[in-house]
């Protein structure tokens, strides 16, 4: 196994390279574990994310299942609404968007603080879930239009809950997702440590 040292912080690399990370083996991955038990499915979908209960019309059709479905066909995308859909309980997987009100781009001071309050948590299990892929993990302020945003602040304290809840232990779904992930792209001998170390200047 090999190591680099950066800044006095040791981050160890695989033996092997990490395969590419491709939406539909994301899919393929979630589908797997959670199409029967949870009866829901990874979706790709097109500009807006969406979380859609059974029953739920999406481009006109309906179907029976749950649907996770993330924008654009991006990978750091389905990442992402995967973490929302593992931070909500049964009954808010019952609701559209798990039953929130999003505040658009544009926010205030006041509105961003709010809205980054609330996403401290599931960008803290993305970072997870991005770090077990071994895939480069970006924090989402979501504000390009309005007040300019601490995105340091805001990295540290995803961080800093990140490395909390592996501490903690993570949710039954959670470490079903989390271990099958580290088969696949095979960063069992990274991971969590290059998360605990993660550069906040590359998030």
């Amino acid at each position: 196994m090999n190591s680099t040292v950066v800044a006095d912080v040791v981050v160890v690399a695989p033996k092997k390279k990490h395969r590419q990370h491709l939406p539909q083996d994301i899919i393929d991955i979630f589908d797997s574990l959670f199409s029967e038990s949870e009866n829901t499915r990874l979706i790709c979908g097109g500009n807006e994310p969406l979380y859609l209960p059974a029953k739920g019309l999406y481009k006109n059709k309906q179907t029976n299942y749950h649907q996770v479905i993330f924008a654009h066909g991006f990978y750091a995308s389905a990442l992402h609404e995967i973490a929302h859909w593992l931070v909500a309980g049964p009954q808010r997987r019952l609701q559209e968007d798990y039953g929130y009100w999003y505040c658009p781009d544009g926010r205030t001071v006041q509105q961003q603080a709010e809205f980054e309050k609330v996403e401290i948590y599931p960008q803290a299990l993305e970072a997870i879930l991005a770090h077990a892929a071994g895939f480069r993990f970006r924090i989402s302020a979501d504000n390009l239009s309005g007040k300019p945003v601490d995105r340091p602040a805001f990295a540290q304290k995803v961080h800093q809950r990140a490395c909390d809840k592996l501490q903690q232990g993570l949710s039954p779904r959670m470490q079903l997702l989390v271990d099958h992930l580290q088969d696949f792209y095979q960063t069992s001998e990274c991971f969590p440590q290059n998360l605990k170390n993660a550069n906040m200047a590359d998030w």
